[in-house]
């Protein structure tokens, strides 16, 4: 088999399941995103998509992670949640994954509320903060898979133009 051909398929893999991943937390779905464009520049040697290209797509891997986990903890300290909170919303998060499509929306929420009683026993403050929480990983959520499109679409871009 051809070994940009075999390039080619990891790229979409990798693809893929980063796209998967902006949803997912377990998976680190904007760097996935990142390695299969690297990958799929590296399938035609760079012809098309070169370091310039690269670097700006570097950039908003980074960019988007950090947005993630500042949309997170602005969200929660917007709404008064503590540490414990984030920790819980994080804990819940990851926990949430193996209950499907209900887990990964109620796992944050249930975690970030649990983490703020741990902390302080007032239901009506955890239950705001665990809002804020929940509020803040989807404002992050939707900033990495809005920044992960934009990549695709440079990376298009400079590939066919």
């Amino acid at each position: 088999m051809d070994t940009s051909f075999l390039l080619g398929l990891l790229a979409l893999v990798l693809i893929i399941t980063g796209i998967a991943g902006l949803i997912l937390p377990a998976l680190p779905g904007i760097v996935l995103v990142f390695a299969g464009l690297v990958v799929a520049a590296w399938a035609e040697d760079f012809a098309y998509v070169g370091q310039g290209t690269l670097l700006i797509l570097l950039f908003l891997c980074f960019l988007g992670y950090g947005m993630d986990f500042l949309a997170g903890a602005l969200g929660a300290k917007k709404f008064g949640a503590g540490r414990y909170s984030m920790i819980g919303a994080a804990l819940g998060a990851v926990a949430g994954m193996f209950f499907g499509l209900p887990g990964i929306l109620l796992g944050p929420f249930i975690g970030a509320v649990a983490g703020e009683l741990y902390q302080r026993p007032d239901l009506p403050a955890a239950g705001r903060a665990g809002f804020g929480a929940w509020i803040g990983l989807l404002a992050g959520t939707a900033a990495k898979i809005a920044i992960a499109f934009i990549m695709v679409g440079i990376f298009i871009l400079a590939r066919f133009l």
